[in-house]
């Protein structure tokens, strides 16, 4: 199957307003199309060379892509635009957790979730009488 892609600045713009979901590897934002006559959910990608340069980059284009082929037919939305930010370089990240965090993302943007960063699991956060926080400026100069 092939997916229809969003070329335009302005068709990435206006999907910024839409549902938002984070995963490690990537952040996919959707946002239900105004244009009846378009069929199929189209999708846009965003990997900055912050990532590296263009071989990595379009590694990471074509790895998103293959996992969205995938899982578009049961999971997009056809009257839906996506943008997926590449975050931290998925070429690192086995294919089957990339596969199961972008049918996660799915569901999560679909919800229309007003949470947009996955939450740390409880291994990930100290607890609050841990660390102390550093003295504020105004302080060290009273």
């Amino acid at each position: 199957m092939r997916i229809s892609t969003l070329k335009k600045r302005s068709e990435f713009q206006r999907v910024r307003g839409g549902g938002r979901w984070s995963a490690e590897a990537f952040v996919l934002e959707g946002k239900p199309r105004l244009d009846d006559r378009i069929e199929g959910p189209r999708f846009g990608f965003t990997v900055t060379k912050k990532l590296g340069g263009a071989v990595i980059r379009n590694r990471i284009r074509r790895r998103l892509r293959a996992a969205l082929v995938e899982l578009a037919n049961a999971h997009a939305d056809p009257r839906f635009d996506y943008v997926v930010v590449a975050r931290k370089v998925p070429a690192e990240i086995p294919y089957a957790k990339l596969r199961d965090a972008l049918e996660l993302a799915f569901k999560r943007v679909h919800q229309g979730s007003k949470q947009t960063r996955r939450q740390p699991s409880a291994g990930d956060r100290g607890s609050v009488g841990d660390a102390k926080s550093p003295p504020s400026k105004r302080a060290e100069l009273d």
